[in-house]
């Protein structure tokens, strides 16, 4: 006889009972185990089995093993966190390994308003745009709308995302980059791409724009797009073309979900900003920002939060981010390493001098001006290296070098550039002048030493960023002769990808109790991919950034959201002896800085840097004391007067978008309420780690505290469970905050973490099975007298299963769970939820006779078939009508026209039933 199982239905198949899943076509079963996850679901054809596939019901035994109150409690605990598919309107909340803040909600309920989901997400550095993305993608996945999806990220971002997405969502990626795809695509056939074999992928936008890639790419593409460093998609560098055009062919397909991130959208740069905006919506481009309407519409699609507007006002989120304290420390150069750069600059200025002949010629002598003496201020070993090295002939990549972009497919940022310079007595007399200072006293570096001084003592880990490989090697020698009882170690482009992380990795102490400081110097390899609050707290440039944004991003790296420090420090250095220094502080600088402070945010370079190179070199000359007719002649005036303009007309565009796109309509009181609701449901970070606390005192293994951190010898733990543990790489001693920021080394104790959720699981299998952890006595029955009730209560622990039916173009079915407890008198339901919690919760007052306890017991299951079909069936059935009210009410908040039904699986699981009397009885 051939039965057909529905959605949601038990059954019992190889042995075991199974729920049965959404299948893909008729006569196919899905099947996930009764007391299993996700990974552990089979799909089986019933005609092939060798036993048949029978309808099975969910019953209390009649010789249910007997617990105690304290394990009933810890019982009802970890039905309540082994449940990963919340039946409410946020779905992920059951899937995070961290608690985001109020405002990191903001951007997934823009989300989930639009029909199509398509944001720009434009935050400041910091502040969690991974997060809010990850959390789109997250509750779109759970609520079955997307199946596969890609990340298009720069390269040196890959690796972060990967492990973001599985360290905070739970989901496995794989990184498509130059290094990666070879060895992915020989094990495919040959008709099926990356795409098709990997549904989840982070992919490198360098890798991915070339022309044969990008084709292939826009066929197999997902339907749900995450875009990092959007805004260096769209400029009028080739690279950038190229990527834009990707991604304007992504963006065409109407149904294309696309979530594009940036910290500088706008930027002062109307013609980029529009670029950007046709990746959202095409219309867009038009747009006439001046009209109301026109912004309300963006509004739907744009948020943009300045660090400030998060920690005053309406959101109040001031510890999310640390205090940041910047200062400047000037310092002298000694005598031979002034001469050196006025040597150095006289020799350059002679060659502009003469560099008459065409605007390349001497647009050519400015660049190798300004990369020349960036070396020579950097120390005089970046110095050496650079007037030894020749250029090659690729010289259109110097402009991006001086002002601290990579170029499109570079690793190695902090190579020293070469001169383009012709050889001659002077330029043979430079490098041995550099070689001589190369092993004199460095004032500069005696300078960061003095720097490092006192924050050394105040207990900082200072980062200090340098621009060149051998700059970084020099400052690392030195603060290993100053502070030879500190941890320093160097980081630059000499590393891999994986390198760096490693190395910044094995910094961390092996003995977290004990106390060690660690400096890093590093070259901008570092700015940008690889986070380094968790080790870090304070940043030192020690060579200027030439680009606001970059200088910016260094910061970024310590000062952001997750740093456990409440104070960043910031050290800018520069010598107001050289001329180098002054000019990129006059001209690039303290501009962006005034700007920042008038709007909030960083406003890098204009596209264009012709008027930046005039400015800086007119600045230099006049600095070196060379005539202004000479500026004038060279028409270096003209950028001048073009950079004041154009730092004038971004800090107002920057004020006007500002005002034009802030995202203030969203208040906390909309955002909160029903994330705090799944919240309790499903078990809060304080919820998991009481759990964990009684678990492993269960187990013989309780948490150790140590100030705000616990231990958790999982070593001491039954055999079993260490090698369940050991499969999530927890082995020894774990290391569990209780409170975000996490430290270094920690993990944030949440429902997730494996430790919670093996432990969980554990113990609800010890209950469901006798051969399971026989010695927990773990039982599904119990009674006892408690203060709490003042007649006969029983409380059943109920797993409640759910068809969730989303009505919609594309109808889809979802199976949702809740684990329930209900508090019942007679056939009156008086407790559900925390209120019944409290019951079970309160300490039995006596131990009962054993004879007296399995009366009360059996009485109570003799009652539950009555129990089941009366109160619990009308509690379950309402329990439905409440979660479909809640769809309801957040999807009329979204606008969307899409609605939810909701259909409970009856009879519901009864996992536990306990009798409690009054304390007297």
């Amino acid at each position: 006889m051939t039965v057909n199982f529905a959605p949601g239905d038990l059954v019992r198949a190889r042995g075991r009972e199974w729920v049965a899943q959404p299948s893909p076509q008729d006569g196919i079963l899905v099947l996930r185990p009764l007391s299993g996850g996700e990974n552990d679901a089979v799909i089986l054809d019933p005609a092939l089995e060798i036993l048949p596939v029978e309808p099975a019901r969910f019953d209390l035994p009649a010789d249910a093993a007997t617990t105690v109150q304290a394990k009933a409690a810890l019982l009802a605990d970890a039905m309540r966190l082994t449940l990963r598919r919340g039946a409410g309107p946020f779905r992920s909340a059951a899937q995070l390994a961290f608690e985001p803040r109020t405002y990191q909600l903001v951007p997934l309920l823009m989300a989930l308003r639009l029909p199509v989901p398509r944001l720009l997400i434009a935050d400041d550095v910091g502040i969690g745009k991974t997060i809010e993305a990850g959390l789109i993608l997250r509750e779109l996945m759970d609520r079955g709308e997307v199946d596969a999806f890609s990340v298009l990220c720069p390269p040196h971002l890959v690796e972060q995302w990967v492990g973001e997405l599985k360290a905070r969502f739970g989901i496995e990626a794989v990184a498509v980059t130059s290094g990666t795809a070879s060895r992915l695509e020989r094990t495919l056939p040959l008709a099926q791409t990356v795409f098709d074999a990997y549904p989840f992928t982070v992919v490198s936008l360098d890798y991915i724009k070339a022309e044969k890639r990008r084709e292939n790419f826009a066929r197999a593409c997902p339907d749900f797009v995450i875009v990092d460093e959007a805004h260096a998609c769209v400029g009028t560098h080739k690279g950038r073309q190229q990527r834009f055009e990707l991604l304007s062919g992504l963006a065409r397909n109407p149904d294309r979900r696309m979530i594009l991130l940036t910290a500088t959208p706008h930027s002062g740069d109307e013609e980029a900003f529009a670029r950007l905006l046709s990746l959202v919506e095409p219309s867009f481009t038009s747009m006439n920002f001046e009209d109301a309407r026109y912004r309300e519409r963006l509004a739907r699609h744009f948020v943009q939060r300045r660090r400030i507007d998060l920690v005053s006002g309406d959101w109040d989120e001031e510890r999310a981010f640390p205090k940041h304290e910047t200062t400047e420390f000037p310092y002298r150069l000694s005598p031979a390493h002034l001469e050196f750069q006025e040597t150095a600059l006289d020799y350059c200025l002679g060659i502009v001098s003469r560099a008459v002949s065409g605007q390349r010629e001497r647009r050519l002598a400015f660049w190798g001006t300004l990369a020349l003496m960036r070396c020579v201020g950097s120390s005089p070993a970046a110095a050496k290296s650079a007037l030894r090295n020749r250029m090659s002939s690729e010289s259109d990549r110097l402009e991006p070098q001086i002002y601290d972009e990579d170029s499109d497919d570079e690793d190695a940022v902090d190579v020293e550039p070469g001169t383009a310079f012709d050889v001659d007595p002077e330029l043979l007399a430079l490098i041995k002048r550099a070689e001589e200072l190369v092993g004199k006293p460095d004032s500069k570096l005696i300078a960061l030493v003095d720097a490092l001084t006192p924050l050394i003592k105040k207990g900082a880990n200072p980062v200090v960023f340098c621009r060149y490989l051998a700059t970084a090697e020099h400052v690392r020698d030195g603060l290993r002769k100053a502070f030879p009882k500190v941890i320093v170690e160097a980081v630059t482009g000499v590393l891999t990808p994986d390198e760096r992380r490693d190395r910044v990795a094995d910094m961390a102490p092996a003995d977290e109790e004990k106390q060690v400081q660690r400096i890093l110097v590093a070259t901008d390899c570092l700015s940008e991919g690889i986070n380094l609050q968790q080790l870090f707290d304070t940043v030192v440039h020690y060579d200027l950034s030439w680009n606001p944004t970059r200088h910016q991003q260094r910061e970024g790296r310590v000062n952001r959201f997750g740093q456990p420090a409440e104070l960043v420090r910031s050290v800018m250095m520069f010598s107001p002896d050289s001329a180098i220094d002054g000019a990129v502080l006059e001209v690039i600088l303290r501009k962006a800085e005034e700007i920042r402070e008038a709007t909030g945010v960083t406003v890098p370079l204009p596209d264009e840097r012709g008027p930046v190179t005039d400015a800086l070199m007119a600045s230099m000359m006049l600095r070196r004391g060379v005539p202004r007719q000479m500026t004038l002649d060279l028409r270096l005036d003209d950028g001048s007067k073009v950079m004041e303009a154009r730092w004038r007309d971004a800090a107002e565009n920057e004020r006007k978008s500002r005002a034009r796109f802030a995202q203030n309509a969203m208040k906390p009181q909309e955002v909160a309420p029903e994330w705090e609701r799944a919240r309790t449901l499903l078990g809060s970070p304080a919820d998991a780690r009481l759990f964990v606390d009684g678990a492993m005192a269960r187990f013989g293994v309780p948490l150790e505290t140590r100030k705000t951190l616990l231990l958790a010898h999982v070593d001491a733990l039954d055999v079993g469970l260490r090698e369940r543990l050991a499969g999530h790489n927890l082995v020894g001693t774990v290391r569990l905050a209780t409170t975000e920021p996490a430290p270094s080394g920690t993990a944030l104790l949440t429902r997730t973490h494996p430790l919670t959720a093996t432990l969980a699981e554990a113990l609800v299998e010890a209950s469901l099975d006798p051969e399971s952890l026989s010695g927990l006595g773990i039982g599904r029955v119990g009674a006892w007298p408690t203060a709490a009730v003042q007649q006969i209560t029983r409380v059943a622990l109920l797993r409640v299963r759910f068809k969730l039916i989303v009505h919609a173009r594309k109808e889809r079915l979802l199976l949702a769970e809740e684990a329930a407890l209900v508090a019942i008198q007679g056939d009156r339901i008086v407790a559900a939820g925390e209120a019944a919690r409290e019951l079970l919760n309160a300490p039995a007052t006596a131990d009962l006779a054993a004879v007296a306890r399995d009366r009360f017991v059996a009485k109570a299951q003799e009652e539950l078939p009555g129990l089941l079909v009366g109160p619990i069936d009308h509690f379950v059935r309402s329990r439905a009508q409440e979660l479909m009210a809640d769809h309801a009410r957040l999807r009329t908040a979204s606008g969307s026209a899409s609605r939810v039904s909701v259909e409970a699986v009856l009879p519901p699981d009864v996992i536990g039933l306990f009798a409690l009397m009054p304390a007297e009885v």
